[in-house]
């Protein structure tokens, strides 16, 4: 069943500013042995808005990354459609996938491996800036610039260091700063703080909040941490098994969700007001079962770790259904998990 099916809903990061990156009914199936096939991705839609933030959620292996990877180009969808600045996106030849990431930029999880440690930090900038804005630019002064852009200064003392010599945060600083050389218009940042010390997570999420503000930049937040999408993020997008489970605004999402899924991660995410806000909203806060295993092959793929679970969802895959202008959830029982929302009180 696809997703999105007979809703109109609203973007809770419209407004902000104009659609940048739109991708419908994107869909990734990998072929494995023996004629088996793993379905990634299903149906997932999303909409980036310059100056806004969308955060992607869900447990590892939920398939974010790999919706990440289509939206920058680096994976060949099996289905769906991408539009930039409302044009298809057709990455095919090496001229339209420069073109693309000159528009579109990736962030990566890790830093340090990201970062190639022979090369200076100078010369990590210099190469998307030659690469992406031509021969007339000012090469020294834009890294300049773009050093002090993610506040590592004196910006002439971290030109010529190489990562080994960086922390961690001053390494994802780079990273930051490589892919803004470019000028894109939207940033997809894949877990880029998990990797980073605790006491230094918020100033790198203020930094990026910073320059999607003030370079107006369309930023699509992947994390497992649905605490810090509540604090960053416009819209939540919660994903598991590979499809998108709920969706709506960061604060009503994160203070009354209406998954089973999204209120376990809620329930667990160490931070004792969101637990409260669950407990007071009259959801259930359902305790997992089979806590270990994957994805239902079959139905709702949390039908085998839902305590709600009956025999419709083992046996069918439930669409989102909408729940307000802005709200969807795909499950069989929102009534019993949700019930505020479904009846309309909350």
């Amino acid at each position: 069943m696809t997703q999105d099916a007979a809703i109109t809903l609203t973007s809770a990061a419209a407004g902000n500013g104009p659609l940048a990156l739109e991708a419908v009914g994107l869909t990734k199936d990998f072929r494995l042995g023996h004629g088996a096939t793993l379905h990634a991705v299903r149906d997932v839609n999303i909409s980036l808005y310059k100056s806004a933030v969308v955060a992607l959620v869900g447990e590892s292996g939920s398939g974010k990354s790999t919706v990440a990877r289509m939206l920058a180009g680096q994976e060949r969808p099996t289905a769906g459609v991408m539009r930039l600045d409302g044009e298809p996106v057709d990455v095919r030849t090496s001229r339209a996938f420069r073109l693309y990431k000159s528009q579109v930029q990736y962030v990566f999880q890790d830093p340090f491996g990201s970062l190639n440690p022979v090369h200076s930090v100078g010369y990590h900038l210099t190469r998307p800036i030659k690469l992406h804005q031509g021969r007339d630019v000012d090469v020294k002064k834009r890294v300049i610039e773009l050093l002090e852009q993610v506040r590592l200064t004196p910006a002439a003392q971290f030109e010529p260091k190489y990562p080994h010599e960086l922390s961690g945060g001053q390494r994802q600083r780079v990273s930051f700063a490589r892919a803004l050389a470019a000028e894109p218009n939207v940033l997809l940042a894949d877990e880029p703080v998990s990797m980073l010390d605790v006491s230094i997570r918020l100033e790198m999420l203020n930094l990026l909040d910073d320059l999607r503000k003030r370079l107006h930049l369309a930023l699509l937040y992947i994390t497992h941490d649905i605490a810090s999408a509540r604090y960053f993020a416009d819209e939540v997008l919660v994903m598991y098994g590979g499809q998108i489970v709920e969706r709506g605004p960061a604060e009503e999402v994160t203070q009354q969700p209406a998954h089973p899924y999204t209120q376990l991660l809620i329930a667990s995410a160490p931070d004792p007001d969101n637990l409260g806000s669950v407990l007071k909203s009259g959801n259930s806060v359902p305790r997992a079962r089979g806590a270990g295993s994957g994805p239902a092959a079959v139905g709702c793929p949390f039908s085998n770790r839902c305590p709600l679970a009956i025999d419709k969802c083992r046996a069918e895959n439930p669409a989102l259904h909408q729940l307000t202008a802005v709200r969807a959830a795909a499950c069989w029982r929102l009534s019993e998990a949700a019930p505020a929302l479904v009846n309309g009180t909350a």
